[in-house]
């Protein structure tokens, strides 16, 4: 009689149970990599955070965290959104793009030219990001390696000055200020605190 065997996890399950169990608690980049298993890590807690809902936070929302660190604030979910890119979409930009990443130009199914030991893998990365209104269409879409892609979240262009973010600020209507303001204050509660003793 053959028994089936159980099923192994997969990267993103291991990941989402190791989250609920250290809720509340500061995780770093090579602890989670360990627990996925895979280099690929990075891309499955953005797949957690972004179409699971899971409150996950980065040195981003969060100005203690240290670049590298993750916390799961609590078990309630956020809003979350499906991916909505067709394998012809997919199939489409992969062509056009001949195939290989179009930042550092690897080819798919190659040693990465900056880490040897990984064959390259390509995704679809957003020119403009969805956070900032992007589309799915092909015309935002390009062939990115999953090297590039695990650094694409800390890349921007120039970085606007304070003066013309103060500016843009300004010109929103209040509801789009407020809510600028419950971010900077979730972000830097020691200093907001401050600023309003002073």
């Amino acid at each position: 009689m053959n028994e089936k065997k159980p099923r192994e996890k997969g990267s993103k399950a291991k990941l989402r149970e190791y989250f609920v169990a250290n809720v509340g608690k500061v995780l770093d980049a090579e602890t989670l990599s360990k627990v996925a298993g895979k280099s690929e890590w990075g891309r499955r807690v953005r797949e957690l955070r972004n179409e699971e809902g899971m409150n996950i936070v980065t040195h981003n929302d969060l100005s203690e965290l240290k670049p590298g660190q993750y916390l799961l604030v609590n078990l309630k979910p956020l809003p979350a959104f499906e991916r909505g890119i067709s394998k012809e979409t997919r199939a489409f930009v992969l062509d056009r793009n001949g195939f290989t990443c179009q930042m550092c130009g690897a080819a798919a199914g190659e040693p990465h030219p900056y880490d040897q030991n990984r064959k390259t893998r390509l995704h679809l990365g957003h020119i403009i990001d969805k956070s900032m209104g992007g589309t799915d269409d092909a015309a935002n879409l390009r062939a990115i390696c999953s090297v590039c892609n695990e650094g694409a979240s800390n890349l921007t262009l120039n970085r606007p000055q304070a003066i013309k973010l103060l500016a843009q600020i300004r010109r929103a209507p209040s509801a789009d200020q407020l809510d600028v303001l419950r971010w900077i204050v979730k972000k830097f509660p020691l200093q907001a605190k401050n600023i309003l003793e002073e």
